[in-house]
């Protein structure tokens, strides 16, 4: 990022965006798709699903849109695919993964940008009032940015090793070491992910009527509150939120107990928690698909449904979660009627609360 005397210089007169998109893009669109095709030495076919994939239409061969930076992200594809790490197809899910997430973080940042820039009583659209204070700002964004990347990459690289090294003093049962003249098998990056976990959504009861009294600031507060209370509880309770949909959450967690601990603490939380309604939450367990940062199958479902249909301040489970706590002093399960839901005809709910010893109470 240059220097913000530096930016406030190259301000075009009349087209403050295209001298913001300049700055933050390192570059002018000097380049057609043609241009990229041969300067990259990726085929058009990929640049336009790449592209799509990043969330951005397509435009005409002939326009000239493209910078040097978006030659140097295509370069930097090429190496990974040709590195092994990924491939052309996975290439296009990754770019739809960044899009997707980072999208949701720059339409913030611009937005708290242009907050800040009005707070100053400068015009909104004078493009070096805009420049001025992003120069202050951006460099502080990404360090942070980075910063925390790194700070995931480094968490999750040490569960996984951490994992792989139970593995190992268990006894492996992955494809041994080839034979002679016998090639290893490729490992699938389909079944790489998959694993048993637990899944948890939970949402805010009665959201939907609550919100109909409340003014955008009243209901900011209330979305704060859920998602920093929700937030909270999971990390502590060494869980991952996958994404917040509005009024619910979706989490996983490596053990059906320590799920069942969040989902119980998040339930306590929001009924000590005034002004925000209660919650209720369905848990599963179950083959879990977790791919580009989402998570994917029967117990995803399985839990959503069990949400749909759990009382105010109440946990349900599924059998198989159910099975998982079997023996566990700290839970008390009963078993409830078939519930019929989208999907599933007979779903059997379980009721999950903390045993009587844990919630101060004698046993009965």
């Amino acid at each position: 990022m240059s220097a913000p005397e530096d930016i406030t210089a190259s301000s075009a007169p009349g087209e403050p965006h295209l001298t913001v998109e300049k700055v933050l893009l390192g570059g002018g669109r000097v380049w057609t798709r043609r241009d990229i095709v041969e300067r990259s030495g990726v085929g058009p076919g990929r640049t336009v699903q790449i592209w799509r994939a990043l969330g951005f239409p397509v435009v005409d061969d002939d326009a000239r849109v493209f910078t040097d930076a978006d030659v140097d992200a295509l370069r930097a594809g090429e190496r990974l695919i040709e590195a092994g790490l990924i491939t052309e197809d996975s290439e296009t899910m990754m770019a739809r993964a960044l899009g997707h997430h980072l999208s949701r973080l720059a339409e913030w940042q611009v937005f708290a940008l242009r907050s800040w820039v009005n707070r100053g009583a400068g015009d909104p659209a004078d493009g070096s009032a805009w420049l001025e204070r992003a120069g202050q700002l951006l460099p502080e964004l990404e360090l942070l940015q980075r910063h925390v990347w790194r700070r995931h990459l480094a968490a999750y690289a040490g569960q996984v090793l951490e994992a792989e090294g139970d593995d190992a003093s268990v006894g492996h049962r992955g494809p041994g070491p080839a034979g002679p003249g016998e090639a290893r098998p490729a490992p699938s990056h389909e079944d790489a992910d998959v694993r048993d976990r637990a899944v948890g959504f939970t949402d805010m009861v009665g959201y939907t009527r609550m919100t109909r009294g409340l003014d955008s600031s009243a209901l900011v507060r209330v979305l704060d509150r859920f998602e920093s209370l929700t937030g909270d509880v999971v990390a502590e309770g060494h869980g991952r939120v996958v994404k917040t949909i509005g009024d619910e959450v979706l989490f996983v967690c490596e053990s059906a107990s320590t799920a069942a601990d969040i989902a119980l603490e998040l339930t306590a939380r929001a009924t000590a928690e005034p002004g925000l309604p209660q919650m209720r939450t369905g848990l599963a367990h179950g083959a879990v698909l977790g791919r580009y940062g989402d998570v994917y199958g029967a117990a995803v479902n399985v839990a959503a449904r069990l949400t749909a249909v759990a009382r105010p301040g109440t946990v349900l489970v599924d059998t198989a979660f159910a099975g998982e706590l079997a023996g566990m002093t700290e839970y008390a399960l009963k078993g409830l009627r078939p519930v019929s839901v989208r999907g599933y005809s007979r779903l059997r709910p379980v009721l999950l609360r903390p045993a009587p010893a844990r919630q101060g109470m004698p046993d009965k």
